[in-house]
């Protein structure tokens, strides 16, 4: 059914990996140091920031600028291919906004049966 060359293994933005999706809101509005965005995004560890980090540069998504200051610091930035993410996500929080209530009493029924 999922054969290994099918496109949609090379997609960035996975069901279920909230890291990347809150990383691409955090940029929406301009370039962030790695310790601004731990800020927002409190849940999540330095290692598996720095880890999405990486993916997101890997794959195009965001540019990371090093600047020689004094201590030294880096930037990250989405690119126009992250930027592009923004209407994928801007979709699932309209299905969100629509169904959450939904999905919140399934899982409630779920609950109360299991």
């Amino acid at each position: 059914m999922f054969a290994p060359e099918c496109p949609s293994r090379l997609m960035p933005l996975q069901i279920g990996d909230k890291w990347t999706a809150m990383i691409v809101i955090c940029l929406e509005h301009g370039p962030r140091r790695f310790g601004e965005l731990l800020v927002p995004l409190r849940s999540i560890t330095k290692k598996v920031l720095a880890e999405t980090l990486r993916a997101m540069e890997r794959d195009g998504m965001v540019t990371r600028t090093e600047y020689p200051a004094n201590p030294p610091h880096v930037e990250y930035e989405l690119t126009a291919l992250g930027r592009s993410l923004l209407t994928l996500i801007d979709a699932s929080r309209e299905w969100c906004r629509e169904h959450l209530p939904e999905l919140a009493e399934a899982r409630a029924r779920s609950s109360a049966n299991g």
